[in-house]
């Protein structure tokens, strides 16, 4: 997986909250269909679930996108790596 689609998948706390307000489907939106499907059927825990996810969602986007930043920073380090090496290899074949 490249770069670009890692960034493309970065969610946004402000989405989350808006699909929370509008479908009550804020887990959905972070990939997670098994709570979805729970807090429909549940009517988001008569509405205390519903509630407490509110204050929880940006903690829950933070973690999400936690994982990404990670693997954005691993293909930014070996990307550097592999550049780093591609000048190396150049100075050693102009001294050559």
């Amino acid at each position: 997986m490249n770069k670009y689609e890692l960034q493309s998948r970065i969610k946004s706390t402000g989405t989350a909250i808006l699909f929370w307000f509008l479908l009550g489907a804020h887990f959905a939106y972070l990939g997670k269909w098994g709570l979805q499907l729970l807090f429909w059927i549940t009517l988001g825990g008569v509405g205390v679930w519903a509630i407490v996810e509110l204050f929880l969602i940006p903690g829950r986007v933070e973690k999400y996108n936690a994982g990404i930043y990670e693997q954005l920073d691993q293909i930014e380090k070996r990307d550097k790596a592999n550049e780093l090496l591609k000048n190396l290899e150049m100075i050693k074949a102009a001294k050559g």
